[in-house]
């Protein structure tokens, strides 16, 4: 392991085609492939700005035997543009102790823009405005008031890769799935809103568990055996057992909720939504999950002023950025600068 004296101060959100790059980055995936020329690396490297693809050919590639998401590395060589998305071709590496004091994790982690306690405390503001039904308050509150709970809350990622895959992604995907529930419950005025309030809150809570966060961010065991489903439900139903004053249909609704989120089997449901509810939940889920991987997108694209992103495999498509209608009432009822809160999807 080499050392590294020095600050990090090469972001890859700012990095662009052609500069040359001499800094401390974050391995977020490797995997070794087969070329005519030998066997390369292919590399996710990763900061709390975002992620690059990287690429280590042959014979430089052999002076790495094994290499492991979560292991920090200093990196030379320079950006490159490949498809329309920046590379970063690696002439040299060195793998560093990440308990180093130069190295700051708060680097390499990205983070929810809205700080995770924040996000929290907009949630535990849903329940108080919406849950009327002492039951469901109670139990909601008992929840997210749980030690054990809270602590992963605040920390846990949305997702491995796909979507709002950063500290403080769960809690932001699992506010905004509320939001949208609670809008479309003043649409929708026959939906039971406290049911769906409650499954849009711990809709995901199991991957707070089936992830490990942190600087791999890979699945737990638990995680690759069960799936955040069937976890989360084992976490819930403890809660459920104690609320005695909680009618045992709405707790029926509320787990057919939890189970059927995904909507389809090949999507990894248990069952299919069967319930106006729980078809409103899975949609929410994946509209916010879908915007927020067209969002990353815009972002990638604002370096360059592309129109286009190249394609995306999540989405089986590219996605493009129209131009916006001018809204001067924005301005008007504009929010001060210095007041943070969270931007929700357009």
């Amino acid at each position: 392991m080499a050392r590294f004296v020095g600050k990090k101060s090469q972001y890859i959100h700012h990095m662009t085609p052609g500069q040359t790059v001499d800094d401390l980055f974050l391995l977020a995936n490797a995997n070794q492939a087969q070329s005519k020329n030998g066997p390369y690396w292919n590399i996710t490297f990763q900061d709390a700005t975002g992620s690059i693809d990287g690429k280590i050919w042959s014979p430089k590639s052999l002076e790495y035997p094994t290499l492991e998401p979560g292991q920090m590395a200093r990196v030379k060589g320079f950006v490159e543009s490949y498809r329309d998305k920046n590379q970063l071709k690696v002439d040299h590496m060195d793998l560093l102790e990440t308990s180093h004091p130069d190295v700051d994790l708060a680097d390499f982690l990205p983070t929810s823009s809205t700080p995770p306690e924040e996000l929290m405390e907009a949630i535990e503001d849903l329940v108080t405005e919406h849950m009327k039904h002492k039951p469901w308050k109670i139990f909601c509150k008992r929840v997210l008031g749980n030690e054990e709970v809270r602590t992963k809350l605040l920390t846990a990622p949305g997702a491995k890769t796909v979507h709002h895959a950063y500290v403080g992604g769960l809690l932001e995907h699992s506010l905004q799935v509320a939001r949208a529930c609670m809008a479309l419950c003043t649409v929708y005025p026959h939906l039971d809103r406290q049911t769906l309030l409650a499954g849009a809150i711990f809709h995901d809570l199991g991957k707070a568990w089936e992830l490990s966060g942190g600087l791999a961010n890979d699945y737990t065991d638990e995680g690759r055996l069960f799936g955040h489903i069937q976890i989360g439900m084992e976490k819930l139903e403890p809660f459920l057992k104690k609320s005695r004053h909680l009618d045992e249909d709405l707790k029926l609704h509320f787990k057919h909720l939890i189970t059927s989120h995904h909507g389809e089997h090949e999507f990894g449901s248990p069952v299919r939504p069967k319930t106006p509810e729980a078809f409103v939940l899975h949609f929410a889920d994946n509209m916010d999950a879908k915007l927020n991987i067209i969002d990353q997108a815009y972002a990638d694209m604002d370096k360059t002023g592309a129109q286009w992103s190249p394609y995306m495999r999540f989405l089986e498509r590219n996605v493009f950025r129209p131009t916006t209608t001018p809204d001067s009432s924005q301005k008007k009822n504009a929010k001060p600068e210095n007041q943070c809160l969270l931007p929700l999807k357009a």
